[in-house]
């Protein structure tokens, strides 16, 4: 009988670095954790392993590849087995231009080419690199397989990513709508094809990512064919402290009016805007909520913007798709909060959209399926796996010769 084999998943953000080891043929992780505060004054790591949950702080100023080094040398020291076991690491990848329309495996050659997108992605790219060379570091017999949020969007149309800007700014720039959580829609549009028992080649859906990161994209056919983020993660919907869509001038009259330097502008829009900045209390949805009802203003506009705009993104893209099968929430607000939902659908009215009020109430924590009314346009709740795909993607393109290769495809 084979043993099994997992593939190690890494997710390096800025000042974070989260870490899971799956079973790419089921998605069931069998550790899971994350460093956080990188770089900072109080770094820690945090994990869960056999039911059992873990934190430890790391030494001050701790970066990516001390969490890397802890994973290694204080809890797979812990369960040899699982380090036995791993047959590949796949890196979650924000952005990879137009270089990359799907996983690869990492080499010289894609190190340079994600090094080259770091300017699209000044906050991700850098750290993912730090995290390849760790991971090389520490597991050196392993083969590294590359997974970009960028890649199931680049099937979109040229009239679709295409700035109306100057065109030499994309010939020789590269500017252009690029799109971001790919890995998640990806993952929802093969799960809602399966639900729905529809081909995947098929299926036309509008899929909603929804947490402090949001987007949502129209797929047709199963294809990404436009999608809500742009050149960076800022465009788009609200989220938690990013603004979404403004209108460019807007960047001017802070400049030349209001006297913000661009750096000072930047942090406006990134860290300052969305639901923090409307409600001034919190980004996080679930606060919002709370203080709503309890009849906070600024909880309440936040919402209720988020939801707005979110609804006029869904409507605008029936335009792309004509026939849509289902309307998709997920993401951490998508899949937990009812009462965005509501709001989004409410607005939908005019759409015919209803929901089955015990059905998305009950949607949460994990559970999937249908919440739409009887003769409703379907609408499902879909909870993401990102990590799943990652460690699917990489057991595909593990290299015959490694170690407990055999054992990926065993039945």
């Amino acid at each position: 009988m084979q043993k099994p084999s997992h593939v190690l998943v890494l997710n390096c953000g800025s000042s974070s670095l989260k870490f899971a080891i799956v079973d790419p043929r089921d998605g069931r992780a069998l550790l899971s954790g994350i460093g956080e505060s990188l770089g900072e004054s109080t770094p820690r790591i945090s994990w869960k392993c056999e039911g059992r949950k873990n934190q430890q702080p790391l030494e001050q100023r701790s970066g990516h590849t001390a969490v890397i080094h802890f994973l290694v040398e204080q809890i797979l020291s812990q369960q040899p087995a699982l380090k036995t076991d791993l047959t590949a690491i796949g890196h979650r990848v924000v952005h990879g231009g137009e270089k990359f329309s799907h996983s690869v495996l990492i080499d010289q050659a894609v190190i340079n080419a994600i090094n080259e997108c770091s300017a699209l992605a000044p906050l991700h790219n850098p750290a993912h690199l730090l995290g390849i060379e760790a991971a090389a570091k520490a597991f050196p017999e392993l083969p590294q397989i590359a997974v970009f949020d960028t890649a199931f969007h680049q099937s979109m149309p040229r009239h679709a990513y295409i700035y109306a800007l100057p065109y030499s700014l994309y010939r020789d720039h590269g500017l252009r709508r690029y799109g971001m959580h790919g890995t998640s829609h990806r993952f929802v549009t093969e799960r809602a094809a399966e639900i729905l028992n529809l081909p995947l080649n098929e299926i036309n859906l509008i899929s909603a990512h929804l947490g402090n990161g949001a987007s949502i994209t129209a797929v047709k056919n199963g294809q990404s064919v436009d999608t809500s983020m742009g050149l960076t993660p800022l465009e788009g919907l609200v989220m938690g402290t990013r603004s979404g869509d403004v209108d460019p001038g807007l960047l001017m009259h802070l400049g030349n009016h209001l006297a913000f330097p661009i750096q000072q502008i930047n942090s406006l829009l990134n860290k300052e805007s969305g639901l923090l900045g409307i409600s001034e209390l919190s980004n996080d949805c679930r606060e919002l909520e709370e203080a709503a009802e309890k009849g906070h203003t600024g909880a309440l506009l936040a919402l209720e913007i988020f939801c707005y705009r979110l609804a006029k993104y869904i409507a605008s893209y029936y335009v792309p798709l004509g026939d849509v099968d289902a309307l998709v929430f997920t993401g951490g607000i998508g899949e937990n909060s009812s009462v965005i939902r509501q709001k989004v659908i409410d607005y939908l009215g005019g759409l015919g959209y209803r929901l089955a009020v015990e059905r998305n109430l009950q949607a949460r924590f994990g559970e999937e399926g249908p919440i739409s009314a009887d003769h409703s346009p379907m609408t499902l709740v879909i909870p993401t796996n990102e990590e799943w795909v990652i460690a699917r993607d990489a057991a595909a393109l593990v290299p015959p010769d490694t170690p407990n290769h055999d054992a990926l495809t065993r039945e």
